[in-house]
């Protein structure tokens, strides 16, 4: 789908984002792609994420770490982790929606706003001694529902900002940044919390946030492309999304890939298990902590390595191809025996994510309208945070009943079949490119 520059805040004039293929050469066709940050508009988004992608990561330390200490109980940590969960699915939806039905830089800067506040709130009870788990999981729910609302209209405002055929380099950029932060930003905390103590965590997050909040006041305006005539955003509307995603079926693959790739082959609720039964003579801890850190440092490997793969134009096979690639990684993992090449695989598997999630991504901001894109971004931010839910489910009733090793390779495997049946039975994403 084209993008009209007076529109997305790109320039006319010719620039050295449009330099031609023959013009990156030797390591430039490799690293990152980086033809988005050309774009002021893209790249004040961007530089937002980029502040934010740690920031965030300290208060999702800080907030379980604070429960724990007022409890002693893992089970008051998980009940935490739901509290924000189901607010966040809600009004994810319900923000599509409404990233159709109004400006989406007026909404990023209502809801970072939001989020910020919070944040402070996050730091005042911690910094007076309160001592609640309930206002600390009220304190959670609310700053999710304000993400739930964020996430869709800033993944959806990109389609504006960026020409279609920038999508993919925009996905990676955006999604290297975010998973380094899951990678930098606990290590930052847990470095931080002997020294600055906890409440401040909290508030370098709000700090963090008001970097976002400049940054988003500097984007063009993003009003809807039909006109102020349509300004519902009710369950009708939500209704409608889903409609839309049923009668493309490219939107509806696109989402069943990552479903069928998170729900079945994500075997993080089984590392504990693994890391005790498998590679136990390792140590234990350290086997945890590479299992766990392993695919993201595979997702930011791929990210920067975007330039191999940004420019395909066969965006549905690239979703495929990846999709499998992660499935066998995830298989021949379960089989492994030794740490390191398990990290190997885990790190390969990093790297198919990274590049289903670009993919996935831009399919979804290229074959969808303007005026649906808010909604679908708001689906895709429930997939995104719902499978590997689901996966824990999953994978932790399965271990327990066959054993951690085959639970993991049969996901994988399950990964890998699934796909290529869905590939073979439907080929609308067999035939999509940009």
């Amino acid at each position: 789908m084209p993008v009209d520059a007076s529109e997305s805040g790109t320039e006319e004039r010719r620039t050295p984002a449009d330099e031609p293929e023959a013009a990156r050469r030797g390591p430039r066709r490799w690293t990152m792609d980086t033809r988005p940050l050309r774009r002021p508009a893209y790249r004040r988004l961007w530089s937002s994420t980029v502040v934010t992608a740690v920031g965030s990561q300290l208060t999702a330390v800080a907030v379980p770490k604070q429960v724990y200490d007022i409890t002693g109980s893992s089970a008051w940590v998980g009940a935490a982790s739901l509290a924000g969960l189901v607010p966040l699915v809600v009004f994810a939806l319900w923000g599509g929606a409404v990233a159709d039905s109004m400006d989406r830089r007026r909404l990023l800067l209502i809801t970072n706003s939001g989020i910020a506040a919070t944040s402070v709130l996050f730091w005042l009870q911690a910094v007076t001694g309160l001592e609640s788990v309930p206002v600390l999981m009220l304190l959670l729910a609310v700053q999710q529902a304000f993400w739930g609302l964020n996430s869709p209209a800033r993944s959806a405002s990109i389609a504006r900002l960026v020409p279609a055929g920038e999508l993919p380099a925009a996905n990676a950029l955006g999604s290297t940044v975010m998973q380094t932060g899951q990678v930098v930003g606990p290590l930052l905390a847990g470095v931080l919390i002997p020294v600055v103590g906890l409440a401040e965590l909290y508030l370098l997050d709000a700090l963090a946030l008001c970097v976002t909040v400049w940054a988003v006041h500097r984007l063009p305006p993003l009003p809807p492309l039909g006109g102020p005539a349509r300004r519902r955003a009710g369950l009708r509307e939500i209704a409608e999304g889903f409609r839309y995603i049923a009668r493309h079926k490219v939107l509806l693959l696109s989402f069943l890939a990552d479903i069928v790739a998170m729900v079945l082959g994500m075997p993080r609720a089984l590392f504990p298990q693994l890391a005790g039964e498998t590679y136990g003579s390792y140590g234990e801890g350290l086997a945890l902590g590479l299992l766990f850190a392993a695919i993201p440092v595979g997702a930011v490997a791929g990210g920067l390595l975007s330039g191999t793969f940004s420019r395909a134009r066969r965006h549905g096979w690239m979703v495929i191809g990846a999709v499998v690639a992660w499935g066998a990684a995830i298989a021949g993992f379960g089989l492994s025996r030794s740490l390191w090449l398990a990290v190997v695989l885990l790190a390969l598997a990093g790297v198919a994510d990274m590049v289903s999630m670009v993919f996935r991504g831009a399919i979804l901001l290229s074959a969808a309208s303007d005026e649906m894109r808010g909604r679908m971004q708001g689906v895709f931010t429930v997939v995104v945070a719902g499978g590997p839910r689901l996966a824990d489910v999953l994978h932790g009733t399965a271990g327990s009943a066959f054993g951690a090793r085959a639970a993991t390779t049969g996901g994988g495997l399950l990964v890998v079949v699934v796909m290529l049946a869905l590939a073979a039975a439907l080929p609308a994403l067999r035939r999509y490119r940009v």
